[in-house]
Order: C-alpha cells, then structure tokens, then sequence
C-alpha cells in the first residue's frame, strides 16, 4: 500500500526545458556578480569556502567564480554550486523573471494525494532551497503546503541505494511502502534497490509494457 509518494522533479513534475533553458542560464549570467556582491555574507561565504574544499585549492573569488562556472558548463552535481544557485534563482523568482513551471497533471494529482492523507516528498538533485523556491512560486501558486519534506544530494547521490534508503528512514515508513517517480532509469533502479516501488514517467515517448519499471505518461495514469 503506498502511503507517501517522494517524486523527482526535473523531467517528471517539471519541464526539463524550463530547468535546462530558463533555470540554468539564469543562475549562469548572474553568478559572476552575486559572487563578487555577496561573498562577504556568513551563507554565500560558507559555500564559497565548501566549494573550495572540493576544488582542492584555495582560490580567490574570481578564481571560484571561474570554478563554479565550468561545473555548470559540465553539467556537475556539486551541493555548494546547487545552493548557490538557488541563492541566484531566489532572487529571479521573488523579481518576476520567472515562475515555477509545474504540468498541469502534477499539479492536480499532487493535491489529489495530498487531500487524500499521502504524504508527499521531494528528491531532486537541486538543493532544498531550490526545490521550496521551484513549487513556491509555481504556475498554480504556493504548492509547498502539499510536502511534508523534501531531499537533496545531502542525503546522497541519486543513484545509490543507500540514498534511497536513508529517505525512508527519515520518512519513517517502511520503503514498501513509499512510491519514486522519476524519468531516469538508473534513479528508479536504486529506489528499488533499496525497497521502493517505482514508477518511470516518459511523458515524450510510448509507453513500453516490458520496461524494467512500471512506465506512464503523466501523473492521470498513476493510481495510488
């Protein structure tokens, strides 16, 4: 029986579009000048000093900025970059640059389960601040009532079991009884790894009945 629901959000509440050409752009043109503006702050100071840790070096600013740009340009999962961005995206959501966008069917099965008692989760490799920022100030309003929680690349990496696993018990449900829904195959088989049930939204292709995971196109689809 599934009694809480913990989804992805790129790819499968969201557009990757929206992450990948209005997020991310965003967070990249106006880095240089947060940085250089911010540095000073106890909170952009201290990802500024974990981002040198993982550098390996004790860069300046100009030099972390330059740093923090090449992990973007390669697309890298470093937690000091993905707080930092959500720092930037803050400031573009509160300016009206941009809203959360959230499908239309997300949106409506989401408060569906939530009306209905399932608790509902966040696990999404962009930082919590993010994440909050993201359904916050969404298309359809303020959906953050909806969670009881959310998961970053604190908790681990997305494709190990053991991240998976320490969700669960943070839940406080037994994994059986907890739903991933994700895009990405290899996301999926490490919830499974670790006891999840799955479900595999391919919301831009067919559905394939002999997938390794129960595959839909959308939220209409997902039965609980």
């Amino acid at each position: 029986m599934t009694r809480a629901v913990v989804t992805d959000i790129e790819g499968t509440t969201s557009s990757l579009s929206f992450v990948k050409d209005v997020l991310f752009p965003y967070a990249r043109a106006h880095l240089p000048d947060f940085v250089r503006q911010h540095s000073l702050e106890p909170e952009v100071k201290a990802l500024l000093d974990d981002a040198r840790q993982i550098s390996g070096a004790d860069l300046d600013d100009e030099q972390l900025i330059a740093q923090f740009i090449a992990w973007i340009d390669r697309d890298q999962k470093i937690t000091p970059l993905k707080s930092l961005q959500g720092l930037i995206w803050q400031d573009g959501y509160r300016q009206g640059a941009f809203k959360g966008h959230i499908y239309p069917d997300a949106a409506e099965r989401l408060k569906d389960w939530h009306a209905r008692g399932h608790a509902l989760y966040v696990y999404s490799s962009g930082s919590v601040y993010a994440q909050k920022l993201l359904f916050g100030h969404s298309e359809y309003g303020d959906l953050t009532p909806l969670f009881s929680g959310y998961f970053d690349t604190h908790i681990g990496g997305k494709r190990q079991a053991a991240s998976y696993s320490a969700i669960a018990r943070q839940i406080g449900l037994p994994a059986a009884d907890i739903l991933f829904l994700s895009d990405i195959e290899a996301e999926l088989d490490a919830a499974r790894a670790a006891g999840f049930d799955t479900c595999w939204l391919v919301r831009d292709r067919a559905v394939d009945s002999r997938a390794a995971h129960r595959q839909v196109n959308d939220f209409t689809a997902i039965l609980l």
